[in-house]
């Protein structure tokens, strides 16, 4: 099916104060909510740390449909995926908002390193513990993915059928952006260079080297800064969404370590998307995302029930925090239609 449509901080860390961008409310909050941080471990006992996010009221004696969502890639939950919970909890739902694995709050070392195995492991860890909750309905869970996250939760859904519905947003597949680069603009040979690069920093490391970090959003703009660079430095290195994790540096926040982002040259999440089927999927990117690609493939590839929804006017960004376009509508209806209210 296609379709179009026309905060505060945590303790954990630190930032500014948000930007007036239009429509842009990346660190909003809601008095119809309740929020309270956890931790949970995930199938290799790494802790993995989640805001969770129900509707204040609550009814614990009955069983309540739930969401995981992470954040995009070399993000934190405080990007982004924060408002999505919160706005879906708005909606009735339970809803958890990640750190994964090697980011934010979550455990692994070096920090901001590459795994795609375990970020995908990331999403199932949420599934576990939301459905150790008593006030959650276990058969009822779904998942929501923004940017990178959206690659890595198709990767977690191919093998994990406790995701009954699964959503991203803005989806960037983290592998065939690795090997190819945008309208597959990268070659082979300078792909071979990313991969003698990352050797050697390995090298480097073994013998006591400092990790060295790669790609990320830049921290200062110049004349020939790409447009696209330029899209998320409005959102990570402004009040709009820069936050800074505790213990963290703002020098390395969204830069994945030089040595263990060869990892994505190995990730192929839409191999078998169709075995997903039939649990639905919901597509959503804006028409002027410069990542659209990936959405658009991967809605090709996968089976029915399927949704496109495009969002007019949208580029990448944009949905990551203008919630003036964000079809939080589409959501709520994707997940009511798709997660039955169990209520007992």
């Amino acid at each position: 099916m296609l379709s179009a449509t026309g905060g505060a901080a945590w303790a954990a860390g630190s930032r500014t104060e948000p930007a007036r961008a239009p429509g842009a409310d990346n660190f909003y909050t809601s008095d119809q909510v309740t929020v309270r941080q956890v931790t949970f471990k995930n199938q290799y006992q790494m802790r993995v740390a989640g805001t969770l996010f129900t509707p204040r009221g609550l009814d614990r004696n009955q069983r309540h449909r739930a969401i995981v969502v992470g954040h995009p890639m070399g993000a934190v939950k405080e990007q982004s995926a924060n408002l999505y919970a919160t706005k879906m909890a708005e909606q009735g739902f339970v809803a958890l908002s990640v750190d994964l694995a090697f980011w934010g709050a979550s455990e692994g070392q070096p920090r901001n390193a590459v795994s795609p195995d375990l970020y995908a492991e990331t999403f199932s860890a949420g599934v576990d513990y939301l459905g150790s909750q008593a006030f959650v309905d276990k058969e009822q869970i779904g998942a929501i993915g923004i940017c990178g996250s959206g690659s890595f939760v198709i990767s977690a859904a191919k093998i994990d059928p406790r995701m009954k519905a699964i959503a991203t947003v803005s989806m960037y597949d983290m592998g065939a952006a690795s090997r190819n680069a945008l309208n597959h603009s990268q070659t082979l040979a300078q792909r071979k260079q990313i991969i003698a690069a990352a050797a050697g920093q390995r090298d480097a490391e073994f013998a006591g080297g400092a990790v060295q970090y790669t790609g990320g959003t830049v921290h200062q703009l110049a004349a020939d800064t790409h447009p696209i660079q330029r899209e998320f430095y409005d959102f990570y290195r402004t009040p709009r969404g820069q936050y800074t994790p505790k213990g963290g540096s703002a020098a390395t926040t969204t830069h994945p370590t030089l040595a263990s982002n060869v990892k994505f040259m190995n990730f192929y999440p839409f191999n078998d998307i169709e075995t997903i089927s039939p649990r639905p999927m919901l597509f959503i990117m804006g028409d002027q995302a410069h990542s659209k690609e990936f959405s658009l493939q991967a809605y090709q590839l996968a089976a029915q029930p399927k949704e496109l929804h495009i969002v007019a006017g949208a580029g990448h960004v944009d949905l990551y925090d203008r919630v003036n376009l964000i079809p939080f509508d589409k959501l709520t209806a994707f997940f009511s239609k798709h997660l039955v209210q169990a209520g007992v």
